[in-house]
């Protein structure tokens, strides 16, 4: 197998720059290296900004380029693709010139999967296409973790295209025991609607990085959603604009139980006219050392006048010893633009909510699950795919059972 680490090392994402030291600190997530060489992206030592709220020891074995090689010869991880009519489904190897296109790994997991990916999965949603059903890609993880990390940690690859007037929706989900990471590449072309979602199923051991990379052209639109609701999982999400009158939504769902950590990292480059977007992740957390981590960054360009985006963040504590860092940031080059804010808040159950629904009747743990279910319904709602939000909020109940337990053993300890 050729190594073609340097072949795009020049390629960068539209508002980025590719340069070779990684180490040296940058105050905007524009000016971030970028690069397809994994010598110019060297293993972390943590206390990166980018790195500071991860777990190093857990997402360690995808920084080791020979591992993750040998792992994903080994087979790893199984994809499998059920697409329907108007769709392209293909088989790319390393060397396609149609790989690589949107831009350059952002981070030491990305570069890894770069170099280490032996084939591509390829969709096309052929022009003028408006599929009946969604696309499926199902990733699974047959791995199994030792007491030194994951015996075969595994790099993926996918491409997803939506051609000029094509419409659909693609479902990545992600199940089993796995250590991978992953590039996701998006393109939406002029006139295009697409709706990507990824779904991290996973089992509680599994670790996944992944670094998706999106770029909308002309008046495309992109409904990009993030549902991370087991394992130890790092999302990095970059989402451009090529061309004027582009339409970007981003949203993101998670479910962050005891020990684990989920970490996303959604970033949207205005830099052409005349574009929207709107970022909304919301999350809960239960159990001791449940981590949830959030970093949303929206730049807004010298050329991206008439720019409207707004981003959101919210976390909802359910139990005592969990943690949510969120920090949204805005960067404006300039002032000709029709709006752009953010806001990010943390909190635990509202006493009030709760002391309203008791008092018509209704159990604590009753109640409690009620507010949950309000404070997800309406980002659920803006996915628009039935049969994601049907099982996200079977999920979410399922999480709910563990968390009434927990009160229920709460409440009789506090018996007399």
């Amino acid at each position: 197998m050729p190594d073609l680490s340097t072949d795009h090392s020049s390629a960068t994402l539209e508002g980025a720059h590719s340069h070779g030291a990684r180490r040296a600190y940058v105050s905007s997530r524009a000016d971030r290296p970028t690069s397809f060489d994994p010598a110019d992206i060297p293993v972390p030592g943590g206390r990166e900004e980018e790195w500071r709220f991860t777990p190093m020891r857990r997402f360690r074995p995808l920084f080791d380029l020979d591992a993750v090689r040998a792992g994903t010869a080994a087979g790893a991880v199984d994809v499998a693709v059920d697409a329907p009519e108007g769709v392209a489904v293909e088989t790319l190897e390393r060397t396609s010139p149609r790989l690589g296109v949107v831009g350059a790994p952002i981070d030491r997991t990305g570069v890894v999967a770069w170099n280490a990916f032996e084939a591509a999965t390829a969709l096309t949603l052929r022009a003028g296409a408006r599929l009946e059903r969604a696309v499926r890609v199902d990733v699974v993880g047959h791995d199994a973790p030792g007491p030194v990390g994951f015996a075969s940690p595994a790099a993926g690859h996918l491409l997803v295209v939506a051609e000029p007037g094509s419409a659909g929706t693609v479902i990545v989900d992600h199940t089993g025991v796995a250590a991978l990471t992953q590039t996701v590449e998006i393109v939406v072309a002029d006139g295009a609607e697409l709706t990507v979602v990824t779904v991290q199923g996973w089992e509680d051991d599994a670790v996944h990085a992944s670094n998706h990379r999106a770029r909308v052209e002309g008046r495309g639109s992109l409904k990009h959603v993030v549902v991370s609701l087991g394992g130890d999982v790092r999302i990095c999400s970059d989402l451009g604009f090529s061309g004027e009158g582009g339409r970007i939504e981003a949203f993101g769902v998670y479910f962050t139980d005891a020990g684990q950590h989920q970490e996303h990292r959604p970033y949207v480059a205005h830099t052409e006219p005349h574009c929207y977007s709107r970022v909304a992740y919301k999350g809960a957390l239960q159990g001791r050392d449940a981590h949830a981590v959030w970093v949303g960054d929206c730049l807004i360009g010298h050329a991206a006048r008439g720019t409207d985006t707004y981003e959101l963040n919210r976390n909802l504590v359910l139990t005592e010893g969990a943690k949510a860092d969120s920090v949204p940031n805005l960067e404006i080059e300039n002032g000709n633009i029709e709006g752009a804010g953010h806001a990010s808040a943390t909190g635990r159950f509202d006493d009030e909510q709760l002391f309203y629904l008791r008092a018509r009747g209704i159990t604590e743990i009753e109640a409690r699950r009620l507010v949950v279910l309000g404070f997800f319904n309406e980002i659920v709602a803006e996915i628009g795919v039935p049969e994601v939000q049907e099982r996200l909020m079977a999920a979410i109940e399922k999480e709910l059972e563990l968390t009434g337990l927990v009160s229920a053993r709460a409440e009789a300890a506090e018996r007399p």
